[in-house]
């Protein structure tokens, strides 16, 4: 999924399921951050104090990323939770729509609900719990079932999303086939581009163990954010029964869902953009108000709020220490992804025979 779900509707829907605007806000924030939380690391201060940093995504989102070591510690946790379902690692790694795993995430985050890095970790898991209905059938290791062949979608030829491919990855597959560019991103969903990742596309293509998979992502979408509105009226009321919680409102549900099949532009910040403005002018019933905007990097950004600096590469600027930094949401974010990740690759997956760090 990308920005105009994980900030957008993710907003909207913590704020439908009970949660005040400023904490909406952070949950939402955090949700989308990691996307973008692309500096890992020791952030090393004046006086000689540190903080240990782990991105959650790779720079500019890289498919083609095959490092598998740390494509277990990014993508597995945070973006294709597994489902830890089948007999090898290949099977269970697989990510699998709102998995008992992920059903478990969620339960853990809930618990944490009281402590200082509460909204942000429910924001994380939120990403990571979503991204089970959109990156379902794909894993976040190397592995022969991220193969995708004959790929087709509804609205798109082949010629169609070779045009929207970057300047990189165009120039690597528009003279091969699709076999060969499913063994060139052997990583998550990349040999579906971006299909999994837009609310109203319908597509299908032949897996890894060549059956054909359809798929329409508008329903499972919507049935992402119904999960996510129990989610948080769970937090809510602090207990960690959501599943049982009410979900949306029928007619929330259903200009939602008419928002996400109607707002189709390629660009996801523009769709964000379309999605503000229906929260502000009414369309989405029981909210009517502004959306601040997202700021992922540089002026605005937690980071700079918390420390100063701007750039990813801060390995020279030594920022001075506080207790502002303490009390900052780019402090407890990254706390918050250091939680999440431990009980997913320490605590959960190892009872499902999934060891994967």
């Amino acid at each position: 999924m990308n920005i105009d779900f994980h900030y957008g509707v993710v907003y909207i829907v913590a704020r439908l399921g009970g949660m005040e605007p400023a904490d909406a806000l952070t949950v939402a924030h955090a949700c989308q951050y990691v996307d973008d939380a692309t500096t890992s690391g020791i952030l090393r201060f004046a006086g000689g104090e540190t903080f240990e940093r782990f991105a959650t995504a790779h720079k500019l989102f890289d498919y083609t990323n095959t490092e598998d070591d740390q494509n277990r510690l990014v993508w597995t946790p945070f973006h294709f939770l597994p489902a830890g379902e089948g007999e090898t690692l290949d099977e269970k790694a697989v990510c699998r729509p709102d998995s008992a795993v992920a059903r478990e995430v969620v339960r853990r985050a809930i618990r944490q609900r009281g402590t200082d890095t509460a909204l942000h970790r429910l924001g994380v898991t939120l990403h990571a719990y979503v991204d089970t209905w959109a990156h379902q059938g794909f894993a976040g290791i190397e592995s022969p079932m991220n193969r995708v062949h004959m790929l087709e979608a509804e609205d798109c030829t082949r010629e169609g999303w070779l045009a929207r491919l970057t300047r990189a990855t165009r120039h690597l597959v528009q003279h091969v086939e699709e076999d060969v560019l499913t063994l060139a991103l052997p990583v998550g969903h990349g040999a579906a581009l971006h299909y999994p990742d837009q609310p109203w596309a319908k597509w299908h293509y032949t897996d890894g163990r060549n059956e054909r998979v359809n798929r329409h992502n508008l329903p499972e979408f919507m049935q992402a954010a119904e999960m996510t509105c129990r989610a948080v009226r769970a937090y809510v009321a602090g207990r960690e029964d959501f599943e049982s919680q009410p979900g949306l409102p029928e007619d929330a549900t259903a200009a939602l869902t008419k928002l996400l099949d109607t707002n189709r532009n390629l660009d996801d910040n523009k769709r964000l953009q379309t999605i503000c403005e229906a929260v502000k002018t009414d369309v989405i019933p029981g909210l009517s108000e502004s959306v601040p905007d997202y700021v992922a990097k540089g002026l605005g950004s937690w980071k700079y709020k918390a420390t100063g600096l701007q750039s990813d590469d801060d390995s020279g600027d030594r920022p001075r220490w506080s207790d502002a930094f303490e009390k900052s949401d780019y402090r407890r974010f990254h706390d918050a992804v250091k939680e999440h990740r431990f009980v997913i690759t320490q605590e959960i997956l190892p009872t499902r025979g999934l060891r994967i760090a």
